[in-house]
């Protein structure tokens, strides 16, 4: 799509708003990509098929912001007005004031040519929750709230009410947490088989066996220099989560060695969630699950995406639903009293009764978490570059809220949500649990409201403190990561520095 920049009365720096304009595109048109012309406007429209013109106008009280669409099925135009005086405020705030009215401009264009409004409406970008979170830290109650998703943003009853519901658990999560204390994430980015929907840094674990072990070792001198400049720092762990990938695919002396390694260096002594997503069936095994119940680890995962075997076939996956069902039952044998299960909605040869299926057996197993996601296509997956019969917009809504009632009514409630780009109906992923089961590592590390220390491949570790967000990346893939240790190591001094500021 053509996307144009006129100005009038105020010089808009146009570049600053590209960034909003793209990302109202993806939501309504997620089929388009952004292009902007070397020539100027020009005069006649007339023909033109695929274009956002936006304007801003300035008047003596009133300011307009217009964006002019064209499409196929012809053309609209969305305007936004708010009162000139608030251009005269902070280039922050003028900014943040236009960046709205552009969005909402080109959100009433476009729903008017589409002839539909998303659930989210013009609410874009991957965490949804902070703006009520904010609104009940200023003192608003949920109800307002709700109402500011859905009258300024256009948000659907449901989904403010959904987002809502998980401010309320990011505050009362924000009020648990004391000073001096973060999370911490290990990824072991190695899977049995990669899934045609995935664009993580994982490794299939057979094609790059000989990568394990040096990694592990090289995560254990990760691990000892952490906790050097943690507990120098006097900073404690809250919340410790072990992901991938999938974890699970070490042997169990390799974990016994890492988990170790953890418990000795780093500060865990008011750890207060220990999780390890167990995640592919295919990996656990009595002996892995009596490794982690020996390291204090209460909270693990196991994630069927999909309960149909078709589907799974589909996906990538070499387990059977009947794997699932016997490794859930291996970890409650082994003692686990806290486990998640994950779902996803839009899967390639999945329908609306087979999701159904999928969350009803899921249901039955009676798993403490259970977090529903949405396909999203992702660039380097296989999906995206092969595609598959993907089920439509209009079914994976049904799932999801056909998912919302049904966990409702089992009595989960919903704590923490996001959503990614390039996803199926522009819909989100939801994090549910059982009253009192929360995962406070999901909150926190979604809604930034402290600093999450990343360890291991494609690990990018939040810095929060000051009002300011200081992200430091781990080099991406297993190879770089070993060959770039030192250079890893040594960024820990970055962590000094940013808490002796």
């Amino acid at each position: 799509m053509k996307l144009y920049f006129e100005t009038s009365n105020f010089p808009w720096q146009p570049e600053r708003y590209r960034y909003a304009a793209e990302q109202m595109m993806l939501t309504l048109f997620p089929e388009e990509r952004p292009e902007y012309p070397e020539k100027p406007l020009p005069k006649d429209m007339s023909g033109e098929t695929n274009a956002a013109v936006f304007t801003l106008h300035r008047g003596k009280k009133l300011t307009n912001v217009s964006a002019l669409v064209f499409r196929l099925r012809g053309w609209h135009n969305g305007v936004t007005r708010f009162p000139s005086e608030k251009l005269d405020e902070t280039p922050e705030e003028v900014y943040h004031t236009v960046q709205h009215a552009l969005k909402l401009a080109f959100y009433k264009a476009g729903t008017a040519l589409l002839g539909t409004e998303p659930p989210w409406g013009a609410l874009t970008g991957v965490r949804p929750v902070k703006l009520p979170t904010r609104a009940l830290l200023a003192g608003s109650t949920p109800k307002q709230a709700r109402e500011e998703l859905e009258k300024e943003y256009r948000v659907s009853r449901s989904r403010a009410a959904l987002a809502v519901d998980c401010a309320k658990a990011s505050v009362e999560a924000g009020r648990s947490l004391k000073s001096g204390e973060i999370s911490l994430y290990i990824g072991v980015p190695f899977c049995p088989t990669r899934c045609v929907y995935c664009s993580f840094v994982s490794a299939d674990v057979g094609r790059t066996f000989k990568l394990v072990e040096p990694y592990v070792e090289g995560l254990l001198r990760e691990v000892e220099e952490t906790g050097r400049v943690l507990r120098e720092l006097g900073l404690t762990v809250r919340s410790f989560y072990m992901g991938g990938g999938t974890p699970t695919t070490l042997s169990a002396s390799q974990l016994d060695r890492l988990l170790s390694q953890c418990e000795e260096s780093l500060p865990l002594e008011g750890c207060a969630e220990y999780t390890v997503e167990a995640g592919r069936p295919d990996t656990i095994t009595r002996e892995k699950l009596e490794v982690l119940k020996a390291h204090g680890v209460g909270r693990i995962s196991i994630n069927p995406q999909t309960l149909e075997d078709h589907v799974l076939e589909a996906i990538g996956r070499r387990h059977s639903a009947g794997d699932i069902r016997a490794a859930y039952g291996l970890a409650r044998e082994t003692g686990f009293g806290c486990v998640n299960m994950d779902l996803i909605a839009g899967l390639p040869r999945d329908s609306f009764e087979g999701f159904c299926r999928s969350l009803e057996g899921v249901l039955d197993m009676g798993p403490e978490n259970i977090t529903v996601h949405t396909l999203a296509l992702k660039r380097g997956s296989r999906l995206m570059e092969e595609g598959g019969q993907l089920p439509d917009g209009t079914q994976v809504l049904r799932m999801l809220d056909f998912s919302g009632d049904r966990l409702k009514e089992r009595g989960y409630l919903s704590y923490y949500l996001y959503r990614q780009k390039y996803m199926s109906g522009a819909l989100e992923n939801v994090g549910w649990s059982r009253p009192g089961r929360e995962s406070l590592y999901n909150i926190v590390m979604m809604e930034e409201l402290h600093t999450v220390v990343s360890l291991g491949a494609g690990g990018v570790t939040k810095l929060v403190g000051g009002g300011k967000i200081l992200r430091l990346a781990n080099p991406k893939f297993p190879q770089e990561y070993l060959s770039g240790l030192d250079k890893v190591l040594g960024q820990k001094r970055e962590i000094e520095a940013f808490y002796r500021q």
